[in-house]
């Protein structure tokens, strides 16, 4: 059985990232999702289990902070921050967290940890990564899927309109849209909107200014 594992969307769920996650018969999603359009897209694929993350706000109220059930063999914990996680998690084949946007991966025993990373907004000059598990009976094999970027050569527009540009995505995330919307509906540069999101979701209160100064 295939099964793909994904975490922080931060409403952005890319085009790699689905392509990544077909043929799968189950997703794990360890959360910060930030809308219920990315949930109902992966749904489509496959059965999804999924964790609320400190982003998830109203909307996710009805969702579990922890997961413990068996799949495909296995038993699975999942919760979003790694420091929430049990002391104790001998029996476990599969264990898997996110929030720190970095990709993890050990073997404790007979138990696999694995943070996959995050696939939604860029943050700073992290990789962009979920990860894809092959299971036949208890062993586990894992790919890691790394999605690629344009990188920092990027050319960014004068800081009067990268202003300009930091206060509509402000608004139009507050709105509910995801960063690839907002790209396409502005024509600008994906990897900038998803940047300037990124830090107005992760830093409640920042400013346009507070943002600006953030950005590398």
């Amino acid at each position: 059985m295939k099964i793909g594992v994904l975490s922080d969307t931060h409403g952005l769920l890319r085009p790699e990232a689905l392509s990544a996650l077909e043929g799968c018969g189950a997703i794990l999603h360890g959360g910060d999702i930030n809308r219920q359009e990315i949930l109902d897209a992966l749904a489509e694929i496959a059965p999804v289990y999924v964790v609320r993350g400190n982003n998830d706000k109203e909307w996710a109220e009805s969702l579990p902070l922890f997961l413990d059930f068996t799949l495909a063999g296995l038993r699975v914990y999942m919760a979003h921050k790694k420091k929430d996680l049990p002391a104790d998690l001998t029996g476990y084949d599969l264990v898997v967290y996110g929030h720190s946007h970095k990709y993890e991966e050990s073997r404790q025993g007979g138990t696999l940890f694995l943070n996959p990373g995050s696939c939604g907004p860029r943050r700073f000059n992290q990789a962009i990564t979920l990860a894809v598990l092959e299971v036949e009976g208890r062993a586990i094999s894992v790919r890691r899927v790394d999605i690629p970027h344009p990188g920092r050569n990027v050319a960014l527009p004068k800081p009067v309109d990268l202003r300009a540009q930091i206060e509509t995505v402000m608004r139009e995330t507050q709105k509910g849209r995801g960063p690839g919307e907002i790209a396409a509906r502005h024509g600008w540069d994906p990897a900038l909107v998803e940047q300037i999101a990124r830090l107005y979701v992760t830093h409640p209160g920042v400013t346009a200014e507070g943002i600006m100064g953030k950005m590398e």
